[in-house]
């Protein structure tokens, strides 16, 4: 019914790839150079975590629950392009796999490719 790979598949994506640009300079389709988003460093000034460390402070031990029944395997995959032209940057996230490989050129269709 539907040709989507089951979960396990490699997913290659290409490390250029021809899309839309949304920046105010461009506005057309561009070079994208791909990469990998990757999760920026807590800050140890945001609200919540300011919160958890007042509360964790002084004596009585773990005050917050700790989180043991964890479902998934695998995150969502999140591609970072960067216009070659003005730099903008555009998040594309695609779907949760195991193995994701950005390659040279595009893939001989095995797998979905982005």
């Amino acid at each position: 019914f539907c040709d989507v790979p089951k979960l396990g598949a490699m997913v290659n994506a290409p490390k250029t790839k021809r899309t839309f640009c949304k920046g105010p300079k461009c506005r057309k389709h561009q070079t994208m150079r791909v990469t990998q988003q990757k999760t920026g460093k807590a800050s140890l000034f945001a609200q919540g975590k300011r919160r958890y460390d007042k509360k964790q402070a002084g004596f009585g031990g773990q005050t917050k629950p700790v989180f043991h029944k964890k479902a998934k395997t695998t995150k969502k995959i999140t591609l970072r392009l960067t216009c070659t032209t003005c730099k903008t940057v555009r998040l594309l996230p695609i779907k949760r796999t195991k193995h994701f490989e950005i390659t040279e050129k595009k893939a001989k269709a095995k797998g979905p490719s982005f």
